[in-house]
């Protein structure tokens, strides 16, 4: 055998080594990760975040190639692995509803969907077009299941789009179209009702920014940019509630539209099938040829239904914490909205007791779950598992805990956080009609 078929010999022996070196050092680093990917779904499991509890990623087994692609774009933390060499869900609750895995995956082998196979929830009927069973009455934003801020601008846009499409000849004190509920999806289709020429009025029962006004100030709500209906793209990172609110007071207030704050909606009855009369609680009424409501799914505060309820000194939603000082409160609930609220709640010297019915927590924010542990640990709140409260008075409340009978706290304010209930009856009553979904795949996701 000459040299230089020896050194072919030796380099390609070398070449061969080096590729099973890597070949191994990737499967072993492969294996690694898949196990430490069933860790984490064995705790999501053990915690209440493997289910989901809103819109959520489902992964097709037989068309993911695991490329990873849906983890790095994914903005959260731990909500898809790999196992295996397939992705698979982990901490599923904490989904936001982005939709980058959704965008990013290379196969499509990723549809956003709202409830599971054994858990449905209940959604109203709305068409490609965001138009609900009801001819003239959409949709668009978290009542139909997109909770996500930038999703819901995106989709108030998109429904005033079609609305304008269906445009009927002007008459006399008969509006194009009223909008109901000023979030983020009312703020777009109100923009973008000015944009097309519409005569609009939008109605909000709170305040401008719903659901998004009632996020502590420092609360960070955006997270990518979002093209706002004539004023282009906003260019938000690591935004705050306070940043976002100011951005759509100062668009509102440039292109001089109509906002009617603290109204809310008692009814919306279809006249002859032609136009709509809207009913408020101040007895205003409106005629309008489309509706558009961009309510939140959360209707109406879940209350606990105990003696003293009603007292001024209860509230369902924390507003300017930082004007709360050297109180004795207690916050009621044991998910992420009453968690950020106590821990708002502990500056200023206030005293903060958290009440909560189960024995443990489930269902947190990582950093949530983190932050109230420490905060435990360091005696600076103090957690009542397995409670709830029997009554509440002016200076004190009755708690029973474990079961016991009713202990007196003394107490200042009452912060209750136990969610909220779909509007069904005011959707009904509409005519609109709602269904339980099982694993129901968003249309704007297919």
């Amino acid at each position: 055998m000459d040299a230089v078929l020896l050194e072919q010999i030796i380099v390609y022996g070398i070449v061969l080594l080096l590729c099973a070196f890597t070949v191994f050092f990737y499967l072993r680093r492969k294996s690694k990760k898949s196990l430490e990917t069933v860790k984490k779904v064995t705790v999501a499991k053990e915690e209440g975040l493997f289910e989901p509890i809103s819109l959520h990623p489902h992964i097709d087994l037989i068309a993911c190639i695991g490329s990873g692609a849906c983890i790095t774009a994914c903005p959260e933390k731990d909500i898809i692995g790999i196992t295996n060499g397939i992705a698979t869900v982990i901490n599923t609750s904490n989904c936001v509803g982005h939709g980058a895995c959704f965008h990013a995956c290379p196969v499509e082998a990723i549809s956003l969907r709202i409830g599971t196979e054994s858990r449905g929830v209940d959604l109203p009927h709305v068409s490609e077009d965001y138009e609900t069973n009801i001819k003239g009455m959409y949709i668009a934003g978290e009542l139909g299941g997109m909770g996500l801020i930038k999703n819901s601008v995106e989709q108030g846009q998109q429904a005033m789009e079609n609305i304008a499409k269906q445009k009927k000849p002007s008459k006399e004190n008969v509006l194009d179209v009223v909008i109901i509920g000023a979030g983020p999806a009312g703020i777009s289709a109100t923009l973008e009702a000015k944009k097309q020429g519409l005569s609009s009025i939008t109605l909000e029962q709170d305040s401008l920014g719903g659901t998004v006004y009632t996020f502590p100030r420092a609360k960070i709500v955006m997270t990518s940019p979002m093209d706002l209906p004539l004023y282009g793209k906003a260019k938000l990172h690591d935004t705050s509630k306070d940043e976002l609110l100011q951005l759509w007071k100062k668009v509102i207030s440039e292109q001089n539209l109509e906002i009617v704050e603290n109204t809310k909606v008692e009814s919306i009855t279809p006249i002859e099938g032609k136009t709509f009369k809207i009913v408020t609680n101040a007895g205003s009424e409106f005629i309008c040829n489309q509706v558009l409501l961009s309510i939140g799914r959360r209707g109406t505060p879940r209350k606990l239904g105990i003696p003293g309820e009603d007292s001024q000194n209860v509230a369902y939603r924390l507003l300017e914490p930082e004007q709360i000082e050297e109180k004795k409160i207690i916050v009621v609930g044991g998910g992420d909205s009453a968690i950020e609220s106590a821990l708002l709640l502990l500056q200023n010297n206030n005293q903060v007791i958290l009440s909560y019915r189960k024995d443990k927590f489930s269902r947190l924010k990582p950093k949530n779950r983190e932050k109230i542990e420490q905060a435990i640990a360091d005696k600076s709140i103090r957690v009542i598992y397995n409670s709830n409260l029997v009554s509440i008075n002016a200076k004190s409340v009755l708690m029973s805990i474990e079961g016991n009978e009713a202990t007196e706290i003394e107490n200042d304010l009452v912060y209750i956080f136990a969610g909220g209930e779909l509007p069904t009856s005011f959707l009904q009553n509409a005519g609109i009609e709602i269904t339980k979904r099982f694993g129901h795949v968003l249309k704007s996701y297919k």
